[in-house]
């Protein structure tokens, strides 16, 4: 009986020096209002691109198949706060790379649990590069411009009234003229130009054949495959590339008649208008007295169409909750690193982008 009491004794004395060498310190964080998604490309743990990281939470970024940016606490957001926490500012990759990284034997002995709350809120990011609107101006209009006052604007611009067959027999036919009379002024060509993007794209056959036979003709581009570069993702012809090709097309046509320098722009081209397509603030930039509006931000939220479900709308995801490190080191170290935190004095800080985070336990 003494020698079993005595066998238990001892036990418990093992254990008790065993537990006082080594176990887990564990570190809790209380956070509030962490944002989950991110705004630019690329990662943080990895050193700047000469640059900067790409912005991708534009209004036009989002639409991008990619860029809506989710984002969760991971290893590297861990490693990222406890080098935080010690007073190590460095970005994560550069005290990784440093000889004397504090924690470099340690990486593997830190887990981490992460207790968050969700919700969802719709805010707006602000236009920190000076990003001008795609269909916005500023200042007066100037209808007086050579291009709307000359004796050749009426053919020209009148390309944009013609009915879409007539636009495909306009553009095989070098002699046909256009007689139709057209509002000679930059809201009203705009305007036109708007609803012919609106117009659904055909099929590539018959005349429209033609017609893109003739304009590749006439515009070739060596960066498309023949035949391809009015062609949408589905093989169609959209009618508006058509109509400003054609565009191209009159203004040489109406050079063998006319002075038409005054029409083009230095690089030979038509303001605010590609043989492809437009931009309504570069065509406004023009024929405005003010300079191209700038855009004060935009919100950050992406409509999809998921099949299955939907219209999805996706927002921002902020998180609160609570955080738990814990590092499976001796007992010494875990006073260490305990030393160090309490030395840096760091008071609050972030878990992942914006939000309020503070250490409210460290257990040794």
């Amino acid at each position: 009986m003494s020698q079993k009491f005595l066998s238990k004794q001892n036990l418990i004395l093992l254990c008790t020096i065993t537990a006082s060498k080594g176990g887990d310190m564990k570190i809790v964080i209380d956070y509030e209002s962490s944002w989950r998604n991110s705004f630019l490309s690329g990662d943080n743990n990895e050193s700047l691109p000469k640059k900067g990281r790409d912005f991708v939470g534009s209004m036009t970024n989002l639409k991008k198949e990619g860029n809506f940016l989710a984002r969760e606490v991971t290893h590297n957001t861990v490693m990222g706060l406890m080098n935080r926490l010690i007073g190590d500012q460095r970005k994560l990759y550069q005290a990784r790379s440093s000889d004397k990284y504090f924690f470099s034997d340690a990486e593997s002995k830190i887990s981490f649990q992460d207790h968050p709350e969700y919700s969802n809120e719709l805010i707006y990011i602000r236009n920190m590069k000076g990003s001008t609107d795609q269909n916005s101006y500023t200042g007066m209009i100037k209808s007086d411009d050579p291009m709307f006052s000359s004796d050749y604007s009426s053919e020209f611009w009148g390309v944009l009234i013609l009915g879409f067959d007539e636009l495909c027999r306009f553009l095989v036919d070098v002699d046909y003229l256009i007689e139709v009379d057209i509002e000679n002024d930059p809201i009203s060509v705009i305007s036109r130009l708007e609803l012919l993007d609106k117009e659904k794209p055909v099929e590539n056959e018959n005349e429209v054949a033609k017609a893109m036979a003739a304009v590749v003709q006439a515009l070739p581009d060596p960066k498309y495959p023949e035949n391809d570069q009015y062609l949408n993702s589905k093989g169609l012809v959209k009618p508006v590339m058509f109509y400003c090709a054609a565009l191209y097309i009159q203004l040489d046509r109406l050079s063998q008649r006319f002075d038409v320098a005054a029409a083009k722009t230095k690089s030979g081209g038509i303001s605010g208008i590609s043989k492809r397509g437009f931009t309504k603030k570069d065509f406004m930039n023009r024929f405005t007295t003010g300079d191209k509006k700038v855009i004060w931000g935009n919100p950050f939220i992406k409509k999809e169409k998921i099949r299955g479900r939907g219209e999805v709308t996706s927002m921002l995801t902020k998180a609160r909750g609570q955080l738990e490190i814990i590092i499976d080191v001796e007992r010494d170290k875990a006073e260490e690193i305990k030393y160090m935190i309490d030395c840096a004095g760091v008071s609050s800080f972030y878990l992942g982008k914006k939000g309020l985070a503070y250490v409210s336990k460290i257990r040794v």
